[in-house]
């Protein structure tokens, strides 16, 4: 039986670890010499050790490349012991691995919130990359897709009109369902700020276990800043090519000795390289942090974002199978379009450490998203550049409410030791669709704006009038989900162990109904659908040394499929299977990590954008959807990141992936064999920043980074005949995309508080595109220039 009395006579220590110049020292460890007793420093320096005995102890501090410190402390009965320690190193010996985004962890060290399991990426039986905020600093990160170009096999796929960024990974649309922040998830029509965050968690290959339907390629996590007990902050100005301005403020502290708070912002104005494309962003992103007790901290954070822009569809395509060649600036849109995007997020999360063993979580959320949008849209051009300038109107409203609860723990059964992670899900989306009538302009061609011929504007007068718009009808949306899950983290030795568990989802859409905005009165559709499914996961890791790590793994998922077929009836589920294999190794005493990975993904029912509606016409209704068939991914990535030399961080990458239909459909199905559009079978990324440690110079930094994106198809797949063949009636439906090469300079300098950082973007001027089915062609930005300069406090 537990002596109660004897633990609360026990004594506590906590404290701060810092650089000799003062920064917050990361990721140290904190060890009483003589017994098991530990931990590791925070992102923040703080560190915590309970239930210690009364008596004298030697502290031991250490970190790695610097010198290791004994301290003593005299911890007493039901008393806290404070204790701060600065490391007998700067703070630019102790910068993060770039990568891990962490003091002194490689990125098989480190834990992933994203995760859950508090176990390092070593233990996980899958890869994982986590990009930290020097990354996000140095690179002058703008968007997601400067982002994600740190990542190997995560891309663009496609920026539809320029209003959001699409993220493919391993073959597979990461979408909203994948996209999370703060470990809850978030709509991705929106753009996300990147000042306000602190870093960006992603983990490859199947994620259901832990958040249920999600596609399989990845799911990306973005954690924003956290308030901190030291007072300190920054403000910086942005500014670069085509009028881009950008102020921001970061400002953190204590209120008492329990309670402390962050706010951050930004505001941003730019214009653009495409002509008549403008852009303005609002963003605010406050937190507080209540330590309640020893034991127990509550966060509650939220943010909001306005984003007012130009909707951009590009340069189009010619014949459905060409793209356009025109210059590079030249827009097709009216003057008077827009797209207003909000989006606000919230969220409560409550740790509570039961004991030195168990730790309970909880999380509730709430996000709301609004898009309004009005532009001539969809450039496809006849063989003569001849195009009907069609209008497109809509708003969506979005209400998503997410609850979670997580225990997780260690225990051992004889010399067994389990890590474990129990917890339950549940999340509502609303969502309501607004449809809009606009004048018939064009004598009996309903829709159409205007004509022009793309090859030559001045052919045909355009007009740049706005046209009056009709609310016709509002159909809301709602889906409940609720999710179940257990895994286990099995340490059979120091060298092998498995991690097993399971999860059941249950999913309900519930009957769509629709208001009639004109006339009055709802329908209710009756398209009511309930889905449930387990979703089993099993890992192997064998260490045969402590730097390297094998492991294998086998998942399976499930992924309901939104809209219909084109009768109009709703679709079944995808079953997904994933098998993912190999090696992690932390080279030259952990300041280089090297990872491979090889993976292998079915999906029994992929789903496009059907390609005709029921009467043999294209469908340019995205909710009319087809089977398409099987789906086979399979393909390797390697990882290398690191500081194998003072002041020198490098990140590596290169992924090769094949995705391709197999089993294809019927007639109006997709031909076997074929690649799916939208993915290239190589990509590879590299960035090397070094700062120079030891001269009069000492602060300069220089940083190159490079990014490649192969050769992948735009427009549509093409489709099958009665025999299941390629259909010559209908023609070929592919445009082959050329791959393309980026190369970015930067260079730095900080000196004590203050700091510059410019890059230069795309050197070289590469000329390529983005393209989203074969009407969104958006060229990619030419060589811009963008600086910033900082003064922390």
């Amino acid at each position: 039986m537990v002596n109660l009395a004897a633990i609360a006579q026990h004594g506590h220590i906590k404290g701060k670890i810092t650089s000799a110049d003062g920064e917050p020292a990361a990721f140290v460890t904190i060890g009483i010499k003589d017994t098991k007793k530990g931990t590791l420093t925070g992102e923040d320096g703080l560190f915590s050790l309970r239930n210690i005995k009364p008596g004298k102890y030697v502290l031991v501090v250490s970190y790695t490349g610097t010198k290791t410190l004994n301290k003593e402390v005299t911890v007493e009965s039901d008393r806290t012991t404070e204790f701060t320690c600065a490391l007998e190193a700067t703070s630019s010996q102790l910068n993060e691995i770039v990568v891990a985004g962490a003091h002194g962890k490689t990125i098989n060290k480190r834990s992933l919130s994203i995760g859950k399991l508090p176990i390092a990426a070593m233990d996980l039986p899958q890869s994982a990359t986590v990009i930290g905020q020097k990354t996000l600093e140095e690179q002058q990160v703008q968007r997601m897709s400067d982002v994600v170009k740190n990542v190997n096999g995560v891309y663009v796929a496609s920026m539809r009109a320029g209003t959001q960024e699409t993220f493919n990974a391993r073959g597979y649309g990461f979408s909203s369902t994948n996209t999370f922040k703060n470990g809850a998830r978030v709509n991705s029509g929106a753009m996300p700020e990147m000042s306000g965050l602190e870093k960006v968690e992603i983990l490859k290959g199947s994620a259901a276990i832990l958040y249920g339907n999600v596609a399989p390629g990845a799911v990306m996590n973005m954690v924003t800043k956290k308030p901190k007990f030291d007072f300190g902050g920054e403000v910086n100005l942005r500014a670069g090519s085509y009028g881009l301005l950008k102020p921001a403020f970061d400002v953190y502290g204590p209120i008492s000795n329990k309670v402390a708070y962050r706010v951050n912002g930004t505001f941003e104005t730019a214009d653009s390289y495409r002509d008549q494309v403008h852009s303005k962003r609002y963003y605010i992103n406050p937190s507080m942090l209540f330590k309640l007790s020893d034991r127990t901290e509550l966060l509650v954070q939220a943010d909001y974002l306005k984003h007012d822009f130009t909707p951009d569809f590009g340069i189009g395509s010619i014949n459905s199978t060409a793209i356009a060649e025109v210059p590079r600036n030249t827009f097709y849109g009216a003057p008077w379009q827009y797209a207003h995007t909000q989006q606000t997020t919230t969220s409560a999360n409550l740790k509570h450490q039961l004991n030195n063993n168990w730790t309970l979580t909880g999380n509730i959320a709430y996000s709301k998203y609004d898009r309004n949008y009005y532009a001539v849209e969809r450039i496809q051009a006849d063989a003569k550049g001849e195009w009907k300038r069609p209008l497109g109107r809509n708003a969506t409203n979005e209400d998503y409410y997410a609850a979670q609860v997580d225990l997780t723990g260690r225990f051992k059964t004889g010399n067994v030791e389990h890590t474990v992670l129990a917890g339950v899900d549940a999340d509502r989306y609303l969502t309501g669709a607004y449809t809009y009538g606009v004048p018939t302009i064009l004598p009996k061609t309903a829709g159409i704006y205007d004509s022009v011929n793309v090859f030559d504007l001045n052919k045909y007068p355009r007009r740049t009038d706005m046209p009056v718009d009709t609310l016709k009808s509002l159909t809301n949306t709602p889906i409940n989900r609720v999710g179940v899950y257990v895994q286990d983290l099995i340490s059979i030795s120091e060298k092998v162990k498995v991690l097993a568990g399971v999860r059941f989802s249950y999913l309900q859409t519930e009957n769509t109904i629709t208001y009639d905005m004109i006339n009055g009165g709802k329908k209710n559709n009756n398209n009511a659908r309930y889905d449930n499914a387990f979703s089993p996961r099993i890992g192997v890791v064998y260490k045969p040394i402590p730097a390297t790590a094998i492991f294998a793994s086998y998942s399976t998922s499930f992924t309901p499929n939104t809209g219909n077929d084109i009768y109009s009836n709703p679709l079944p589920a995808s079953t997904i299977s994933q098998y993912e294999v190999g090696v992690k190794n932390d080279l030259l005493k952990g300041l280089l990590s090297a990872n491979v990975t090889l993976y292998r993904i079915r999906n029994n029912n992929y789903v496009q954008t059907a390609p005709f509606d029921k009467d043999g016409k294209q469908n340019n209704n995205t909710n009319f959807k087809a089977l398409v068939g099987e789906t086979l991914s399979q393909g390797v990535e390697v990882d290398l990141a690191g500081h194998p030399l003072p002041g020198l961080d490098v990140i590596g990458g290169y992924s090769y992936n094949s995705m391709t239909i197999e089993n294809g459909a019927g007639t109006n199905g997709s031909v076997s064999g074929e690649r799916l559009v939208g993915n290239p079978n190589h990509t590879a990324n590299a960035s090397v920043f070094y700062t120079l440690q030891q001269s009069k110079l000492k602060g300069l930094k220089f940083g190159v980074g490079y990014y490649y994106i192969g050769q992948r198809f735009a427009g549509w797949n093409n489709t099958t005949d009665v025999n299941g063949k390629f259909d010559p009636a209908v023609g070929n439906r592919l445009i082959s995309v050329p791959g393309f090469s980026t190369l970015d300079l930067s260079v730095g300098y900080n000196y004590k508080r203050f700091g510059i950082m410019t890059k230069v973007s795309n050197v070289t001027n590469t000329y390529n595109y983005y393209v989203h089915e074969n009407y969104s062609i958006n060229p990619i930005p030419p060589t811009q220039f963008t600086g910033t300069v900082s003064y922390k406090f």
